[in-house]
């Protein structure tokens, strides 16, 4: 019973993992990290079920898998899952190649280990026993170090999320991860150093891993955490995609199949005619504040996708098409007498820009001139 309940789970976790990485409803960079951290849950509990089903003796071979420290990744994946919903000038301050320096550092001892004690390949001779006792020392002070330290850091991190609703969601599955980190690490000290038996903790620990690849799956898919509308999921998962629209008038007995959704994106996307309209007909460029994830929850998508749509019908990243808006609707006002008394910077400013340098900046990109230099032409 016990093993089927792991089993499930390895399942669910590596199914989960698949569907965030393959379905636009859930695909972003932050989503992708997190099918990663699920996909190492689910070898670290297929590991644990191999141990306790005896697997590991008829297939010596399965140690190489084993005997990497794939719990060094979890706190890796946790931490980019974050920073990837975050914004870009702090995401960009961060070292994330150093981040694997732990995890490449046990694979390659512990394979070159296991090609001797395993494999046979070749024998690791006497006189190299106390180098390696060195670097086994050096390995367990990287795990015991790197996973709290990684965790704590990532924690500090999430005070830059912005949206209040997405932080708790955050906060919640960073503290499930963290709790199991924590318990896996306390209860293998516990062992080495006080020579308890585990087994019964351990069995726990991985009792409660299995808890978090169900709870991701229900808060991710079932309380639409992952992509933020709920009925786009809903008919996701029962393969009905007929999504309605206020300003677009779509027939309701075409509902589109499956394929029909993930059909090469072109400029007659349903997603992307409404972000034209909010963007022609409602103006939502001029809040400063307007990014991806604020388009993203009014057109019932994730942020990755809208960058999807974006970047392939126009060739161009969301922020410069959100600007491009802007800098027209200050060319706009720039030749409508009403604003004559507008300085530029408040005609930027009016228009969604945050700062004098973006809006000069991107004026420039966008028209090859200053605003000050396109007011003077365009007298």
């Amino acid at each position: 019973m016990y093993t089927t309940l792991l089993n499930i789970a390895i399942f669910q976790g590596m199914v989960l993992g698949l569907l965030i990485l393959k379905s636009s409803l859930f695909n972003s960079n932050s989503n992708k990290y997190l099918a990663y951290l699920l996909f190492t849950l689910s070898i670290l509990l297929l590991n644990y079920v191999f141990e306790i089903e005896g697997t590991y003796t008829p297939y010596p071979f399965l140690h190489f898998i084993d005997d990497v420290e794939w719990a060094l990744l979890l706190p890796v994946f946790m931490f980019l899952f974050i920073i990837n919903r975050i914004d870009d000038t702090v995401k960009n301050k961060q070292k994330i190649y150093l981040c694997f320096i732990p995890f490449t550092y046990s694979a390659i001892f512990h394979i070159t280990c296991d090609l001797d004690s395993i494999a046979g390949i070749y024998t690791i001779p006497e006189s190299a026993t106390f180098l390696i006792q060195i670097l086994g020392l050096i390995h367990f002070i990287l795990v015991v170090i790197f996973i709290p330290s990684l965790l704590i850091y990532s924690c500090f991190m999430i005070r830059h999320l912005k949206d209040s609703q997405e932080k708790k969601w955050v906060i919640t599955i960073s503290t499930l991860v963290s709790f199991l980190l924590f318990s896996w690490l306390i209860t293998a000290l516990t062992g080495i150093f006080l020579n308890y038996d585990i087994s019964s903790t351990m069995r726990a620990v991985a009792l409660f891993g299995t808890f978090i690849i169900h709870w991701t799956a229900y808060m991710g898919i079932y309380k639409y955490r992952l992509a933020k509308n709920k009925d786009a999921i809903h008919n996701f998962l029962n393969k009905d995609l007929a999504i309605s629209y206020s300003n677009l008038q779509i027939v309701e007995n075409s509902t589109p199949t499956t394929e029909e959704y993930r059909e090469s994106i072109t400029a007659d996307n349903l997603y992307f005619q409404k972000l034209e309209l909010l963007c022609k007909e409602e103006h939502i460029y001029t809040d400063s504040t307007l990014n991806r994830e604020k388009v993203a929850e009014s057109l019932g998508i994730s942020a990755g996708y809208v960058s999807q749509i974006v970047n392939t019908i126009t060739g161009d990243n969301f922020a410069n098409y959100i600007n491009n808006y802007r800098v027209e609707a200050v060319k706009e006002m720039i030749s409508n007498s009403e604003y004559e008394n507008y300085n530029l910077l408040a005609m930027g400013l009016e228009s969604g820009f945050t700062s004098k340098t973006t809006f000069y900046k991107a004026f420039k990109k966008v028209t090859g001139q200053t605003p000050n230099e396109y007011k003077n032409t365009s007298k």
